[in-house]
């Protein structure tokens, strides 16, 4: 695990505390909104990061890991989005332009920033623009 995150440059830290707060190191853990695995990828993402088998450990947590990395880069290393968004959507964030009003989301991120600790992550700008909460307005 800790050479994918290396790989990918998210901290590993971040990761176990995905998986913790997702599937507490269950393997074969399947949700009630049909994520699947560790990292509990539900099939749009996995189809979206080339996750053919969800429940294969090595192919879930790249998956995983190369979602958090976007997120990462979407939200400009702002780890409460980028976590609230593996959570609920980036969709959901970027309406509420924020943590969404969701129970589970808000209890989600707080267990996750309960075991990660930080709140900025190095991020790639050249994976991905940013959320337009990050956008620059120009008035030309």
């Amino acid at each position: 695990m800790d050479s994918i995150a290396d790989w990918y440059k998210v901290d590993s830290k971040l990761v176990l505390s995905i998986i913790t707060a997702e599937s507490n190191f269950k393997v074969n853990a399947k949700s009630n909104a049909d994520a699947h695995g560790l990292m509990q990828l539900i099939p749009a993402t996995a189809e979206r990061f080339n996750v053919k088998n969800a429940y294969n450990a090595s192919q879930n947590i790249k998956g995983g890991v190369k979602y958090l990395r976007w997120l990462l880069s979407y939200y400009r290393g702002d780890v409460t989005l980028a976590t609230a968004a593996y959570n609920a959507g980036e969709g959901a964030v970027d309406k509420y332009k924020g943590v969404p009003p969701y129970k589970e989301t808000r209890a989600y991120v707080k267990k996750v920033l309960g075991l990660y600790q930080l709140k900025r992550h190095e991020f790639d700008e050249s994976i991905t623009d940013a959320s337009p909460a990050f956008r620059k307005v120009s008035y030309n």
